[in-house]
């Protein structure tokens, strides 16, 4: 299926990420490559407007997984179209895409609305933010409120107005620096600069500058591993540093029958990682244990 014209244009990586044909990855197991082939049918159908049910398989059916193409979930689209606006400035666009990661919720975004690099707008914004109704941030990103406690901004209110607006024209200059940098490394050469060990939101946001800038950060290359993921690469990797091994898979080609201008979307690293945790949900709700996320239809 070729991709939807609205996102062909809402992201500007798609052309790096193409093959000329179909692979498949002779290092997984048939019945990953069958979960991996079964999420993008399902995606298809929903996007072709087709009713449910999209799958004959029962977990598939009944709970909730995310794509395999981060860049087509629900809340990515969201939060890429309302910052596309600001692509012409870079600083002001990555402020503004961590603040989006940690608060993780579309309409308190649209409501409070976006940082800027003014101290009194971002004290009004707070104020914004401080009166909005709970819940005013997300579920997908679980912030560490501990990292933050004891420094000058305790709350996830006060660092984002005070904090991220004073330290992120520091990290733009750091990433504008590098060509096609693995987020493995990028990550390790942000938290200094940063300040606070928020590795897991610096991964999703370098993530998000690989959508949109592609010459800083190379998705196909050294990605981190996250814990949801790393049971799955122990069994498929005993012997290797999953991190290297989804760079393998990587250069493997694997492709899918999504296209882009007729060529098919090939895996990254950072897709094999998010098959990675997809696949262990998936394997542990079959053998009847994990976290029971039901799957509603979007109204």
């Amino acid at each position: 299926m070729e991709l939807p014209d609205n996102l062909k244009v809402l992201y500007q990586h798609w052309g790096l990420h193409t093959a000329d044909k179909i692979q498949n990855a002779a290092e997984v197991p048939e019945e990953v490559l069958w979960f991996v082939r079964e999420r993008i049918n399902i995606w298809e159908q929903k996007t072709l407007g087709k009713t449910p049910p999209y799958t004959t398989d029962p977990i598939l059916t009944r709970y909730r997984f995310c794509n395999i193409f981060r860049e087509l979930d629900r809340q990515t689209i969201e939060i890429h179209t309302l910052l596309n606006p600001l692509r012409g400035d870079f600083s002001l666009w990555l402020l503004n895409m961590f603040y989006a990661r940690m608060v993780a919720r579309p309409e308190t975004l649209r409501s409070v609305r976006l940082l800027s690099f003014d101290e009194k707008e971002n004290q009004q914004l707070y104020e914004r933010l401080m009166a909005f109704p709970r819940p005013r941030f997300g579920a997908p990103y679980v912030f560490p409120i501990s990292v933050i406690q004891k420094s000058s901004t305790p709350t996830r209110e006060l660092f984002i107005a005070n904090y991220l607006p004073k330290i992120m024209k520091k990290a733009a200059q750091e990433i504008q620096t590098w060509q096609k940098e693995s987020v493995y490394d990028g990550v390790e050469k942000l938290l200094p600069i940063f300040g606070f060990n928020l590795r897991f939101l610096w991964t999703e946001v370098l993530i998000d500058v690989a959508y949109q800038f592609p010459e800083y950060i190379d998705l196909f290359k050294r990605f981190p591993i996250g814990p949801g993921s790393a049971p799955t690469f122990a069994k498929l990797s005993p012997n290797i540093d999953p991190s290297i091994f989804v760079e393998q898979l990587a250069e493997r080609c694997v492709t899918t029958e999504i296209t882009y201008e007729g060529r098919p979307l090939r895996l990254s690293a950072e897709n094999w990682e998010g098959v990675g945790c997809e696949y262990r949900k998936y394997t542990n709700l079959k053998n009847g244990h994990g976290r029971r996320r039901l799957y509603r239809p979007n109204k």
